[in-house]
């Protein structure tokens, strides 16, 4: 694709020339977020579409938002002002980085659960050790306890509306079942269930800078059938597969912004958790496969002598190995009446999950390390956890979904999709941190897991191919930069979504999506409803997928590709995870990175697309030029050309158009984005040598995200 470049002053402009192809990629992966987070899913996993007329917009939003701003003197706080961010400290620093004061503190689980497939129960005892890095001595220690979300008394289940994705009123299991709680002496503790949080009391304070506390507890749940989307149990020919997450009794975190972050879990907001290690042991019926977070370290235990061998030549296999074949399931059932236990090591993870079923086909081939750190020399490598070996990349899936997600089909499969995407965002951004990459189909349409990913599309490749390399992507966001969803959902979903665009551009160079960004805005032609910087359990209907996911991923791709450029941009933002790395920025510190790194200040950006409901609406209102003949606006003498443009929306930009004249040459001038500084009316002069404008057009590349172009161009 060829690109062309323009500058204004300090800020370079790099926009896309090839008839805005990678703007329509943007969208596509915009759509495909819809997909993901903005549509009702049912049990089967399938998707209906929510569209939202520009009438019920209007009707809906507040109605006291000027939809074009008066030309004129701004006010005392416009979108240029300062953003009231909290004041830099020893934590978090006026640059965006972790201050030498940071701290975060650390949770390691030691879990043997056992699953009763009859009765669809885990039973398991979890034991904590939690060190307390922080200066404060804590006096008690919050869990999270999210499967009481399938209580009927729960926050989550009263809120729930026909239809609803993450919560319903007929998914009711009862929750956890907490069987006891004792200190590392086997004295029990105190332990307040309230709703999706309980509350322990240890015998005595944890001190600050390296207190520790260790406590077990021992309880049980029913796997929901559906459990908001995130796990349940789907049923198929050879057998049902069970994907179980939010299973455990996780410490709450406990940071230096909030203390402890106690927000219930209602179903829509998800999760905030510190890192720490995983060893994990899951008994489940012998003629099972078990699919999880981190390294399995007991295959000679678990696995058939076929099956290791074949898991053997997948470790140095770049092509994807069949280990256990659809046709190959009855050669484990002389087992189904025995128990096995699979154990599994993870670190450096913020939690969790599994898999496990009769009806698995397991294919897996390795990324080699060279493919992972080596790409890219700006791409950073901050794991200790990968082997020198590489990545495994797995994929578990039953006999309904073969046809698409196994090697032989065309597409490549579900392996080959994960090992490629590992590989993308390695080479462009930072090395993928752990030794494996799973993904299982079950009834979970898209969710992500430190190491293991659940997606259920068995039909279309595109759609496989799209949820897998955004659940994928969430390695990056929030796996490895550790950020709070339950508060600022689009730090992981928008910056995931953003990466997935040039992720989809590799793998589809020749597909063309069905809509660009253009396109995008132009379906949101009003002021948004909410502001991206909103909490996800408090948007409105249908509002997660379009703010959460797209405005702050189409934000994101405008930022590189129309203001600062890529190079500029790719540098910050690696930056950005290089810093963040294994610990928990909030949005200031994103924004502060870039700013820090590109030398810009980006207030009127950062307030305007995240913390504001404005768009963009730029257009062209008097053209005067020399001659005052028929057709000219107004007439004037010498060689000067005058030009006004105004800012009808809530954000403001650089105005980039191109000028054509009477005797055909052209040029492409810029108004900067400092323009607006005073009011949303400017008057542009230039010498013409002698030329008559012809025609005049704002943006004719399409890489502004203009909600009305009708008035973009004078002719």
């Amino acid at each position: 694709m060829d690109t062309g470049e323009m500058h204004r002053g300090r800020v370079g402009l790099k926009v896309r020339m090839a008839a805005g192809v990678w703007v329509r990629a943007l969208a596509a992966a915009a759509a495909g977020a819809f997909l993901l987070a903005g549509s009702c899913a049912g049990p089967s996993g399938a998707t209906q579409a929510n569209p939202e007329s520009a009438e019920s917009a209007r009707r809906d939003r507040d109605e006291s938002l000027p939809r074009v701003r008066t030309p004129g003197p701004r006010g005392k706080e416009t979108v240029f002002s300062s953003l009231p961010w909290p004041a830099p400290n020893d934590m978090r620093t006026a640059r965006g980085m972790p201050g030498h004061a940071y701290w975060q503190n650390e949770a390691s689980y030691r879990i043997d659960a056992d699953f009763d497939e009859t009765s669809r129960t885990v039973r398991a005892t979890c034991t904590v050790a939690y060190t307390n890095h922080s200066p404060d001595t804590l006096r008690e220690v919050w869990v999270h306890l999210e499967q009481n979300l399938y209580r009927e008394d729960s926050i989550g289940t009263r809120l729930a509306r026909p239809g609803d994705r993450f919560r319903s009123k007929n998914e009711i299991t009862g929750g956890f079942t907490i069987e006891r709680v004792i200190d590392a002496t086997g004295n029990a503790l105190e332990f307040d269930e309230r709703g999706t949080l309980g509350r322990l009391k240890p015998r005595s304070p944890i001190p600050g800078r390296g207190g520790r506390i260790e406590f077990t507890i021992a309880y049980s749940f029913v796997v929901p059938e559906f459990g908001s989307d995130r796990m349940g149990i789907r049923r198929c020919q050879d057998g049902a597969v069970y994907q179980i997450a939010q299973w455990f009794p996780a410490l709450a975190k406990y940071d230096d912004v909030h203390g402890w972050n106690t927000l219930p879990y209602l179903g829509e907001g998800e999760f905030y958790t510190d890192f720490g290690t995983y060893d994990v042991s899951i008994t489940v019926p012998g003629d099972h496969i078990v699919a999880a977070t981190g390294v399995l370290t007991n295959a000679q235990e678990v696995l058939l002598e076929s099956e290791l061998s074949r898991l053997s030549q997948a470790r140095s296999s770049a092509e994807p190995v069949v280990i256990r074949s659809i046709e190959e399931i009855g050669n484990r059932d002389a087992l189904k009446d025995q128990r096995r236990t699979w154990r599994f090591m993870a670190s450096q993870c913020r939690t969790f999950a599994w898999a496990t079923s009769r009806a698995f086909q397991w294919d897996a081939c390795t990324l080699p390390n060279e493919e992972i750190t080596q790409s890219n020399p700006a791409a950073h490598d901050l794991s200790s956890a990968r082997p020198d070996g590489g990545v495994l990349c797995q994929s578990f899936y039953p006999r309904e979904s073969r046809a698409l997600w196994g090697p032989a089909h065309p597409g490549g499969g579900s392996t080959r999709m994960v090992r490629d995407s590992v590989r993308h965002y390695s080479k462009m951004w930072s090395a993928y941190p752990y030794p494996t990459a799973t993904n299982v189909s079950g009834i979970v349409g898209g969710m992500e897991y430190p190491q293991i990913v659940f997606c259920n599309e068995d039909q279309d490749e595109y759609g496989l191919w799209y949820v897998t390399t955004h659940e994928i992507g969430h390695t990056w966001f929030p796996m490895m930069v550790n950020t709070d969803e339950r508060r600022h959902a689009w730090m992981d979903e928008g910056l995931c979504s953003f990466i997935n665009i040039y992720a989809d551009f590799e793998r589809y160079p020749d597909r063309i999506p069905k809509l660009e960004i253009a396109d995008f805005a132009e379906r949101h032609p009003e002021p948004w409803i909410q502001p991206v910087e909103t909490m996800p359990d408090r948007l409105l209907p249908r509002m997660l997928g379009k703010s959460q996911y797209a405005k702050p991923a189409v934000a994101l791709a405008f930022l590189r590709e129309g203001i600062l450029g890529h190079e500029r941009f790719d540098e910050a933002f690696r930056e950005y995870i290089r810093r963040w790395a294994f610990k928990s920025p909030r949005p200031w510190d994103f924004f502060r990175t870039i700013e820090d790194v590109t030398g810009e200040d980006l207030s009127w950006f950062w307030r305007g697309w995240f913390y504001e409901t404005g768009m963009l609406d730029q257009a062209v209102t008097t053209v005067m030029q020399p001659g005052g003949s028929s057709g000219d606006l107004g007439g004037m003498g010498g060689r000067n050309a005058r030009v006004t443009f105004r800012n009808l929306g809530g954000l403001v930009a650089p105005v980039v158009y191109d000028v054509t004249y009477t005797d055909g040459s052209t040029e492409r001038r810029v108004l900067p984005v400092e323009a607006w500084f005073q009011a949303d009316e400017w008057q542009t002069m230039w010498d013409t040598k002698g030329r008559r404008i012809k025609r005049l057009e704002i943006d004719p590349d399409r890489v502004f995200p203009d909600v009305n172009r009708r008035n973009n161009v004078w002719r």
